[in-house]
């Protein structure tokens, strides 16, 4: 049996006083995550303050072939950052990495470590007259680290980008051991290959992300919401389409709720009341959004609303004339995951697909479960304005939870085949990690998997960078 006290005591050289937890109390935060679906166990938890005491902490273990599991916040929802059960891997936690190293305001760019809040890097680059445009639920708990390794998505994907789009260079700790500094601030750099996409979404399979250089815009002046209501999904991309080419493409969200996610809302969030005196079938969050305060964009706003309900394109609107009102219509909204727990069990899918496919993938999706699952409740929603749809169900009131949760894989399958067939993708924006691993390698075709599989081979030939994640 391989003794591991003396690494542990090597590693806490390096770390210093609270850099190395290895009591079983204090690992146990550690040891699950979000949805609950897996409970790991651990050797210990390494807790470096700087680039240099990860790479130390790196190098002892790859020296003794000990695997590490990289974690930020730990708000993954694919297992991806915890540990497996056999107990036989130290996690390395970027908690304490989490300076904001420098602010180019002439550059828009931030240079942020990887254990930063998201909140942090969106205050900071505010204090700056900047904005950092990545939005996500799990802001004030998910480190920037963590959304680069999984390509966070979130709500304005469709304005700025995904952290790929968003991440101009980065600092990468390397299996061995090395630490890469690719922290340029360029927006243009065509010297050899662009390595920095190796680790973005790699979840931590490839290098422990330390740094990153991220892109800063300019701070929006005005941004005008409303929710609209409509009758058919394909209503919904014809308003999309209207709006980004009468607004100059100033869309910055373009949120799709369904009815059932409106009542689930209703019936468990308080403060909200129904905006509409009639339900209907869909309902859009709309946000355009602009820099420049003389642009015009609130009559632009008010005259693609009048054209979309003269055209019969939407069948009313309710606009936030105010913060509060604004603050309740994205409630409503961003209660949808929460709202949606507590009507018992779920079974979620996180696909994209072409935006011009997303009335076909959700009429076949809602007739396949369906016809599957008798009684399911379908709640599918999410940023449709960049083909991502959270084509997330219900238990049937009739059966229990167990029931109904025993029918995730082969849910999965038809839900995923059918995204596939659509041009689309079985994860958009919550990675891979340990829960869909299998159905990656059943989706993807073997020349893709085949590279992807060297690559890990090439980088992390002792396989000791969070291992059995993503492939």
């Amino acid at each position: 049996m391989f003794e591991y006290r003396p690494l542990l005591e090597r590693i806490a050289h390096v770390l210093g006083p609270g850099g190395l937890v290895t009591a079983t109390s204090g690992i146990e935060s550690y040891m699950h995550e979000e949805r609950g679906l897996y409970h790991g166990r651990a050797i210990a938890v390494a807790r470096p303050a700087s680039t240099s005491e990860a790479a130390a902490v790196v190098q002892l273990c790859a020296a003794v072939g000990v695997p590490l599991v990289p974690q930020g916040g730990n708000t993954s929802l694919v297992g991806g950052s915890v540990p497996w059960e056999h107990g036989a891997e130290i996690v390395l936690s970027t908690q304490r990495l989490n300076n904001v190293r420098a602010i180019d305001p002439l550059n828009y760019t931030i240079t942020v470590e990887a254990g930063c809040l998201l909140t942090d890097v969106q205050r900071a680059a505010a204090t700056a007259g900047c904005f950092f445009p990545l939005s996500l639920g799990a802001a004030g708990s998910c480190h920037i680290g963590g959304n680069i390794a999984t390509n966070a998505g979130g709500l304005n994907v469709l304005r700025y980008g995904t952290a790929r789009d968003l991440t101009l260079g980065l600092e990468v700790v390397l299996p061995d051991g090395q630490v890469w500094d690719g922290l340029r601030a360029l927006a243009k750099d065509n010297s050899g290959y662009a390595l920095k996409h190796l680790f973005i979404g790699a979840e931590g399979t490839l290098g422990i992300i330390t740094a990153a250089v991220l892109k800063l815009f300019p701070q929006p002046k005005n941004i005008y919401t409303a929710m609209c209501a409509i009758s058919r999904i394909e209503k919904a991309l014809t308003l999309l389409s209207h709006a980004r080419a009468a607004s100059g493409d100033s869309v910055t969200a373009f949120e799709l709720i369904p009815r059932l996610g409106l009542v689930f809302v209703l019936r468990h969030l308080h403060g909200l009341s129904d905006p509409f005196t009639a339900p209907w079938p869909w309902y859009v969050l709309i946000e355009l959004s602009t820099a420049n305060p003389s642009a015009g964009l609130k009559t632009v706003f008010e005259s693609i609303l009048e054209q979309a309900l003269i055209a019969g394109v939407i069948g009313d609107a309710v606009i936030a004339e105010n913060l509060e009102r604004t603050a309740a219509l994205w409630k409503m909204r961003e209660g949808l995951l929460e709202a949606q727990k507590r009507e018992g069990g779920s079974i979620k899918h996180d696909v994209s697909v072409p935006v011009s496919k997303i009335p076909e993938f959700l009429t076949r999706a809602t007739a396949a479960v369906t016809a599957a699952l008798p009684g399911v409740r379908v709640c599918a929603f999410g940023h449709v304005g960049d083909g991502n749809i959270h084509f997330n169900l219900s238990q049937p009131p009739a059966m229990d939870r167990e029931t109904f949760l025993a029918e995730w894989l082969p849910i999965n399958r038809i839900v995923h085949d059918i995204a596939i067939d659509t041009g689309g993708s079985i994860s958009a924006e919550h990675g891979i990690g340990r829960l869909k691993r299998e159905e990656m390698a059943r989706c993807k075709g073997p020349a893709e998997l085949d590279v992807m599989r060297r690559i890990k081979k090439t980088l992390d030939p002792q396989s000791i960078m969070n291992p059995g994640k993503v492939i």
